[in-house]
């Protein structure tokens, strides 16, 4: 048939295995680990909806192959664990039952491993193990591996991949990159070794080779092997591209598919898995220049989202196949919506580490747009209605259309109220902030889902009692958002004011000199966007920090971009509002005022409490979801819109 992707949409032959199409779903990890390394059952979930989506291959995120050097909480893989083989076998057999080839991505931490006790009879000492011997950041001492333990190592890839073969994986990726221990040895930066795996690039990529070697005398030939591979390394004492394509070069011969991604986890982690402050594809360049000095085919990875972006890649010859891991959590059907023409419903993810900084938090997954994520086990399918009900939203941000397109799938009819003359709530503002565009088109993404379900869509309509009550619905979910916070601050309701949610409507206003008033995530944000322009910027946030209200993930590259661009007033009350500027006492007592002529009120948001309480009792079933019931965040609005549907 004819595709809109049609180079996307081909199957690729690697070794003598046959992938339905060019999307393959790049590692990310689990959730649920068992003490002795077991997939569990929230972690085979999790993959599976991917395979179910329609990836071309979906590979497990990380199984740590040699656990006396590496006691990194991750899969393992042995006889003597017991269950981790079954749970493995299940695993793969749940990807490749919806079509996907199942892989497995075998891994060892080197010197960012687990700790370890040298000598468990005595005093312990905490020690790691690495190419090198070396004191960690964290002041962790790195000890040398040995011979002896390299080559243990070695033949412990090759064990692993031998079992892995057995519990039904067709292809396996080698972790080269990152700063992991492959990385380790192939990296300057963390090799000073003098012997035979140190120096020379032949020495550095030995290890590599022997651990290449041992894994494809284990699982024959015609298996797959990728080899997951940081074409640049992005820091001073690492490799550049050019000795990437030289790394390349070497390890060729051993392998089926180059994985090409980027950075060192440690130290680059805004390049290695790119922020929204990066561009999309801003990766896809080491990828396309490796490809020009090799034969094997060759994927990319980092940020990619847009599928005529990918189309174009492949086409172009800048790389065979593209790998995703965040866009397949925020739309885990892209590949399907690609295959059948649906690209415009595409779910784009938002960059936003919700789901990086889950994992760090709580140990769960989340995503901000995909209220399965993470739990995958607890409502994978939505099943339909033997009764259709009548089904009245208020309010059409994203919480709000997330429960009306649910409702509508599972069959009610749904009207969908909104007071302002388009949908989207908080997330119209976010169209005036360049790398945040892709939180302001979710909202017509979910306009266009919802819209073909049938919902009916009712803007400039404000919902108060008597309304819901004359359309008399069986069941009101509200979702009315917030409003921002303005306290009686003298001057603060004067001309040179905008509120940071009505930044995207007067812009224009914004003179050259600017003080953001409240240095929380918004006002964080908005404040990078005018300097980015050029414009003299300074924050005043009464708290001695900025920003506590980001993730773990998101807030250090923010402030990152905020060190770049603008001054930073902490410890610091707002007393007055100026045509000159904001008049502030710092922590001493000291009074001053930081210069600005426009001044953006940047100082949080509370939830519409008297629309609640309003419409509370006005239908049999009544459900309060997102800001109306809580001031929280994106995820919880879309997590409680979807919930509260699946209720009715």
């Amino acid at each position: 048939m004819e595709r809109k992707y049609p180079h996307l949409s081909s199957p690729i032959t690697l070794g003598q295995v046959t992938f339905r199409n060019r999307m393959f779903s790049s590692p990310m990890g689990g959730t649920d680990i068992s003490e002795n390394g077991c997939i569990g059952p929230g972690s085979k979930a999790f993959y599976e909806l991917r395979a179910k989506g329609g990836a071309a291959a979906v590979t497990v995120s990380e199984l740590m192959v040699h656990p006396e050097t590496d006691g990194s909480q991750a899969f393992h893989l042995d006889r003597a664990m017991w269950g981790t083989l079954q749970s493995a076998a299940l695993c793969a057999d749940a990807i490749r039952r919806h079509g996907a080839i199942a892989s497995l991505e075998l891994s060892h931490s080197g010197q960012f491993a687990g700790t370890y006790m040298t000598d468990k009879t005595k005093k312990a000492e905490m020690c790691q193990y690495g190419v090198s011997a070396s004191v960690r950041a964290d002041g962790m001492q790195i000890r040398e591996l040995v011979r002896e333990q390299i080559q243990e190592i070695v033949r412990a890839y090759g064990k692993t991949a031998a079992l892995a073969k057995t519990a039904g994986f067709e292809m396996l990726m080698i972790h080269g990159g990152h700063g992991w221990l492959v990385n380790q040895f192939l990296s300057p930066l963390f090799n000073k070794r003098t012997d035979e795996y140190g120096g020379s690039l032949e020495n550095r990529t030995r290890f590599a080779k022997e651990v290449l070697k041992s894994v494809r005398d284990a699982v024959g030939p015609g298996f797959p092997i990728e080899f997951r591979l940081s074409g640049s390394e992005f820091v001073p004492d690492g490799y550049d591209l050019d000795e990437g394509i030289r790394i390349a070069v070497e390890l060729e011969p051993y392998i089926d598919l180059l994985h090409v991604t980027a950075g060192t986890y440690q130290k680059t982690f805004g390049i290695t898995h790119p922020s929204m402050f990066e561009e999309h594809g801003r990766n896809v360049y080491l990828a396309a220049e490796i490809k020009k000095h090799v034969r094997v085919p060759v994927a990319t990875v980092g940020g990619l989202s847009d599928p005529e972006m990918m189309e174009e890649i492949i086409a172009s010859g800048k790389a065979d196949v593209v790998e995703m891991a965040r866009q397949l959590l925020a739309d885990h059907e892209f590949p399907r919506k690609v295959l059948e023409g649906r690209d415009d419903e595409i779910v784009h993810c938002l960059r936003c580490f919700t789901c990086m900084a889950e994992r760090g938090t709580t140990g769960t997954r989340r995503c901000t747009v995909n209220p399965l994520i993470g739990r995958e086990t607890e409502g994978m399918e939505i099943i339909p209605v033997r009764e259709s009900r009548k089904v009245i939203i208020a309010g059409a941000g994203p919480g709000g259309l997330y429960a009306a397109i649910t409702a509508a799938k599972r069959g009610h009819k749904v009207i969908l109220c909104e007071k302002e003359h388009e949908v989207g709530g908080i997330l119209r503002g976010e169209q005036a902030l360049p790398f945040k565009y892709d939180m302001y088109r979710l909202g017509g993404t979910f306009e266009k889902i919802a819209r073909r379900l049938g919902v009916e869509i009712r803007l400039n309509t404000v919902v108060t009692k008597e309304y819901v009550e004359s359309e008399a619905p069986d069941a009101l979910i509200i979702a009315c958002g917030s409003m921002p916070v303005v306290p009686p601050v003298p001057g603060l309701g004067g001309d040179n004011v905008i509120i940071v949610n009505n930044y995207f409507l007067e812009s224009e206003k914004v003179s050259d000199d600017v003080v953001v008033f409240g240095g929380g995530l918004a006002g964080c944000e908005i404040a990078v966007k005018l300097g980015m322009e050029g414009k003299n910027v300074h924050i005043v946030e009464m708290r001695d920090c900025l920003a506590p209200d980001a993730n773990i993930r998101h807030r250090p590259l923010l402030m990152a971009e905020i060190e770049k661009y603008v001054t930073v007033h902490t410890s610091c009350k707002g007393l007055e509002v100026r045509e000159d500027g904001v008049l502030c006492e710092n922590s001493a007592g000291e009074r001053e005022v930081i210069p600005g002529k426009t001044v953006i009120c940047a100082l949080g948001q509370r939830s519409n409490t008297e629309t609640v309480q309003e419409l509370l009792d006005s239908a049999p079933f009544v459900r309060v979801i997102g800001d109306a019931s809580k001031v929280s965040t994106i995820t919880n609005a879309v997590y409680w819109g979807y919930h509260a549907a699946l209720d009715i």
